[in-house]
């Protein structure tokens, strides 16, 4: 696939982008948005209008430093740990590795979306008065409001009628306004994503994990997956299958952009091959693969505005793992197009996979992840049954803490 040819919600690398020499920069810069800078949109933004690469430097020390205020740590390099045990458990004759982002900001990944967000509003010296919005019911709102917060920026999240109790009471401390979205009368989609397209015609800024309501949220995002290739080039990990959990897709896209740019840098000899897990609750990802795949010219699907009769929303998503009930993938075309080229394929896991996985992790490691956490595990489950793995290398992402 030509760089013409990217899918729709590709953000590849800025002009200039060179890969930190990681031995040196990892122990001076251990924020990955310092370390990984020349990677990110938001420093080339900065070195365009005439900000130095110290300034930019100051601009991330500074606002994570009012990060480390609001939630207790700022943001640091997310320790890639060893899961053989489980996957002896689980007969997986391979190595098997985890990125844990339960010790990240607000206990998920999810703060790398908006952090990155939040760098391109100060570079871009946008008012700090200027209205913030974001659709979630958990991971992602925490997130917005500990970063908002910390930014001094007002922030109103939608969120449905069944959202924690507990996340509401901590998105108020935080000091963001929260709206409950019911659904309203013959209304398709999240009603949470609709209300919140409503405030940004009004001027508010989308404030969200999703690219397709902000392309740079995968700026942010794509900081995992550079870690993640610096982690596997340092263990001598060339090949490897990687499950990561798809909800709304962001994260997904955001790794797979970042890895495919490590090998374009030279950082790894290929890109990992994916696949992206969905529960069989709420699977609207593998029902687009499936219409792709079966296209005369996938590529135009994949780099088309126009794809209502592909994507749209799952009817009564449900599943164990609440932080991939997004009805739509937003960010499916990017995912779709790895999964095409690179040899991967969607995984669909039932509820007892999930629950299988969660107990695992929590049973046999010192990583307290949730089940959407842990579903990417329930990716290697269902692989297991499927007979898609043997002894290759798998890495899975471990995303969001137990609450």
């Amino acid at each position: 696939m030509t760089s013409q040819q990217q899918p729709i919600g590709w953000l590849g690398s800025p002009p200039g982008a060179r890969w930190p020499n990681d031995s040196e920069e990892l122990d001076a810069n251990p924020n990955p948005f310092i370390r990984y800078r020349s990677m990110l949109w938001s420093h080339h933004r900065a070195l365009e209008v005439g900000l130095t690469d110290g300034a930019f430097v100051d601009i991330v020390r500074r606002l994570d430093d009012a990060v480390a205020e609001v939630d207790g740590k700022g943001f640091r390099d997310t320790p890639l740990v060893d899961l053989t045990k489980v996957g002896s458990i689980i007969g997986h004759t391979g190595g098997l590795l985890g990125k844990d982002e339960t010790g990240n900001v607000s206990g998920t990944h999810k703060a790398r979306h908006l952090f990155g967000l939040a760098l391109h509003l100060e570079v871009g010296d946008v008012p700090t008065d200027t209205p913030l919005v974001i659709a979630s019911c958990g991971n992602a709102a925490l997130a917005a409001a500990v970063v908002a917060r910390a930014a001094g920026r007002p922030l109103t999240i939608h969120v449905p009628a069944w959202a924690d109790t507990t996340v509401l009471a901590k998105l108020d401390d935080l000091g963001a306004h929260v709206i409950i979205c019911e659904r309203r009368r013959n209304e398709t989609g999240d009603p949470c994503v609709l209300r919140s397209r409503e405030l940004v015609a009004d001027g508010a800024v989308p404030f969200t994990c999703q690219g397709t309501e902000n392309l740079m949220t995968i700026d942010g995002g794509r900081t995992l997956g550079f870690e993640l290739a610096s982690d596997l080039a340092g263990v001598g990990t060339d090949e490897c299958r990687l499950f990561i959990q798809v909800g709304g897709g962001a994260l997904a896209s955001s790794s797979i952009q970042a890895l495919s740019e490590a090998v374009d840098l030279g950082v790894l000899a290929d890109n990992p091959r994916l696949y992206a897990v969905q529960s069989e609750g709420c699977a609207p990802l593998n029902r687009a693969f499936m219409i792709v795949q079966q296209l005369d010219d996938p590529c135009a699907a994949i780099t088309s505005h126009d794809n209502s009769d592909i994507m749209w929303p799952w009817d009564d998503p449900v599943s164990l793992a609440t932080g991939i009930l997004d009805d739509i993938v937003y960010d499916w075309q990017p995912i779709v197009g790895a999964m095409m080229t690179g040899g991967g394929a969607p995984v669909v896991v039932t509820e007892a996979e999930l629950a299988d996985a969660h107990r695992l992790v929590n049973s046999h490691t010192s990583v307290g992840a949730d089940p959407t956490g842990t579903a990417g595990l329930a990716g290697l489950l269902a692989a297991q049954r499927h007979n898609l793995v043997d002894n290759d290398t798998v890495v899975v992402l471990l995303t969001g803490i137990e609450r």
